[in-house]
């Protein structure tokens, strides 16, 4: 997996209630700004937590107020590392990218972009990993700078994350 050296860690345990997922969002936001990401991947970066946060507490806790989601941030050899856990078994089917032309002219309802979104928007995504805590969703965005405040920048997916799926090079959609 990663090197766990030069890791930095947050951690954030969220009531399993719709609009929570706000704070998880903003909290990676300062997290990926720290580090020196630029903008439009920290925009990348919150639209997949928030997506995560709230499949995390739609289909993973099934809505259950007395559940909770724990957000962990790590910056980890020049990536951020998301990991976002609920109290469920896992994903039983991943299902397929949506047909979008379909979606924008309302042919199918709008749900159902979470899973699309996070594959799409991060670097790498790792589903269905089961912990005697729950279900873990993983998502790591790199960034080249290596220093706080330091500047921004994107580079190339890689890795060796188990089950995972890459975002293209040069930021164009698409599974390496």
């Amino acid at each position: 997996m990663f090197d766990e050296t030069n890791t930095r860690r947050v951690e954030m345990v969220l009531p399993n209630r719709i609009g929570y997922e706000r704070i998880a969002m903003e909290c990676s936001a300062s997290f990926a700004r720290f580090w020196g990401t630029g903008s439009e991947r920290v925009e990348d970066l919150k639209t997949a937590v928030a997506e995560a946060c709230l499949n995390a507490m739609e289909h993973g806790n099934r809505g259950r107020p007395e559940a909770q989601v724990v957000v962990t941030l790590d910056r980890v050899n020049g990536a951020i590392v998301v990991q976002v856990k609920d109290e469920g078994t896992g994903i039983p089917e991943i299902p397929p990218d949506p047909d979008i032309e379909r979606k924008i002219q309302e042919l199918e309802p709008a749900r159902g972009l979470g899973l699309f979104l996070i594959r799409h928007l991060m670097d790498q995504v790792e589903l269905n990993e089961i912990t005697e805590q729950g279900h873990v969703v993983r998502m790591v965005i790199r960034a080249e700078n290596q220093q706080p405040g330091s500047g921004s920048g994107r580079v190339p997916a890689g890795g060796t994350l188990q089950r995972k799926e890459q975002r293209g090079n040069g930021g164009r959609l698409g599974n390496g």
